[in-house]
């Protein structure tokens, strides 16, 4: 039987969606008992890192009880319930870490705003100890870092409990051109919470899950172009992609040094900059945070403003916009009420930017994944499966069956086939893509004397599509990417019960103001709403 056909039977067989590596169960939860509401955890919905804090200064909580919460919670709505496959793995050690942190607490020792707050973590950030690291491949399972990643080390250094691993769309998407977001060989398919049926976008589809559905105080995901961004903008909670170096990449799984960063996934913007001031700091390990000594702080709630967009000059990117009637509408409104606020909006204000089309970026992207996996595999332990993309590619083939049931690795095929960083055609690619800086946004803040630009994230959930691939609409993500600017998105409403977010990106370095900007709309606003679990999104 081919694919197409399994998938059309699955399709007619019931409420429940299932193939390999595949599970949706469109039924929220059960409520109204006791016990049901006990393993769901209603006390933790919505529960900010203030609130718990207070909760343990009080005596209410304490570490240990909100990791054991949480597990519950995971346990009834990720692993069964609606079973949104968000969680990879989860860490054989976090009660212990929960107690050491507890007892500090007891003897008057308190971290900082981080101390007992339980946060999950991208499945292509290194975590030392009994957990893996895969990026979602079967071919690094059982791969254990002997030392943390530099953000798992800050966020131990901070007090938190991590948790977990996050699912994510595997190697962080980049190894085939009909991936599907949101799913890996080791840990399935993610699920939108908001809609089952509907995708969560990637490539950091767990880490947004997970705090969409209550499943931890925050996250910590990573991004090469919107993979923070599109998938906290289309499961309705706050994401941000801070400027490229501002945190170290030392010990997180590659895609291009030029682009890649790790960034908090939050409910609230605040939670957001809390999460934010405990993973910067300077890396010798990471060339490109050392000229950012000066710009990492360790409050970034320092500039939260529910003033702060008065007199803010903002302009509005329409070329970016304008792909989706119910995203319009909603952009109408935010615009109104920015202007309400006190913002001065500059409509349009666009910015020059590559066609949607132009394959300049993922030429460049080609080039850095082949010259920065091949070290990050060579440094593996020798019982790895594999050593380099060339092991990388051998193994799937051996292991299509569960590797490659839905899509291959055409990526990886490409980048094996390219040269190294010092040729022709990747130095032309470089400079095509200066677009997106000195000729884009900062070309543009100058000519508008503006700000910050503004813009829809991204459009509402697409279908998880497991015979076509995903369905982007929205390139959004893509200047700040490439630029290696800061990008923060922010929900701002729903079409057909869907998340949409609106995003607010400046020059380098620019985190207080975005913050100060998306916290600003926030509080005025109002609308992130927690996940129903709902078998589809509503058509009324």
């Amino acid at each position: 039987m081919k694919r197409r056909e399994f998938l059309h039977l699955v399709a007619a067989a019931g409420p429940t969606i299932a193939a390999a590596g595949l599970s949706c169960t469109v039924a929220h939860p059960a409520r109204g008992t006791a016990s049901a509401d006990e393993q769901t955890g209603p006390e933790l919905e919505e529960l900010t890192i203030s609130a718990m804090q207070a909760g343990m200064e009080s005596g209410r909580h304490t570490a240990r009880s909100l990791a054991e919460m949480y597990r519950r919670r995971i346990e009834a709505i990720d692993t069964r319930g609606p079973s949104l496959h968000a969680i990879i793995e989860l860490n054989p050690d976090a009660i212990d870490i929960a107690d050491k942190l507890d007892a500090e607490r007891r003897q008057g020792k308190v971290r900082g705003p981080m101390h007992g707050i339980p946060v999950l973590i991208k499945d292509n950030i290194e975590v030392a100890g009994r957990m893996s690291t895969t990026a979602g491949s079967l071919a690094l399972e059982g791969y254990s870092p002997a030392q943390d990643s530099f953000v798992a080390s800050k966020l131990r250094q901070a007090g938190a409990v991590i948790l977990g691993k996050t699912n994510l769309s595997e190697w962080a998407n980049f190894r085939s051109t009909m991936s599907i977001s949101g799913w890996s060989g080791r840990g399935g398919q993610t699920c939108n919470p908001y809609a089952l049926d509907r995708n969560p976008s990637g490539s950091s589809s767990g880490s947004a899950v997970a705090v969409s559905a209550n499943l931890c105080a925050v996250a910590v995901g990573t991004e090469t172009d919107g993979s923070i961004v599109s998938p906290s903008s289309i499961n309705g909670i706050v994401g941000l992609k801070p400027t490229v170096g501002l945190v170290s990449r030392s010990g997180i799984i590659p895609i291009s040094h030029r682009q890649d960063t790790a960034g908090p996934m939050a409910r609230t913007v605040r939670d957001a900059a809390i999460l934010l001031g405990a993973l910067t700091g300077v890396d010798p390990q990471d060339r490109q945070t050392v000229p950012n000594e000066g710009h990492t702080l360790r409050d970034y709630t320092q500039f939260l403003d529910p003033r702060g967009m008065n007199g803010a000059r903002l302009g509005f990117a329409r070329k970016l916009s304008e792909f989706h009637p119910g995203v319009d509408r909603l952009m109408e409104q935010t615009l109104a009420v920015m202007k309400d606020l006190g913002a001065i909006v500059i409509d349009p204000a666009d910015l020059e930017i590559l066609p949607r089309d132009d394959q300049t970026e993922l030429e460049a992207l080609l080039y850095d994944f082949k010259a920065d996996i091949t070290p990050y595999l060579g440094a593996l332990p020798s019982n790895a499966a594999a050593h380099s993309l060339d092991d990388l590619i051998r193994f799937n083939e051996a292991h299509k069956d569960r590797e490659m049931p839905y899509f291959g690795q055409e990526l990886f095929l490409q980048a094996k086939e390219k040269k190294d960083l010092s040729s022709t055609e990747y130095l032309k690619a470089l400079d095509t893509l200066r677009v997106s800086r000195e000729k884009g946004i900062d070309a543009t803040l100058h000519k508008y004397q503006l700000d910050a630009l503004i813009a829809p994230t991204d459009g509402p959930a697409w279908l998880t599509d497991w015979i076509d691939g995903d369905h982007f609409l929205a390139i959004t993500s893509s200047p700040a990417a490439i630029a290696g600017y800061p990008h923060i998105t922010v929900p701002a409403g729903f079409v057909h019960g869907l998340p949409v977010g609106v995003s607010f990106f400046s020059r380098v370095f620019s985190e207080p103001l975005l913050l100060r900007l998306a916290y600003a709309f926030e509080q005025a606003t109002r609308h992130r709403r927690p996940p129903r679990f709902l078998p589809h999104a509503s058509l009324a």
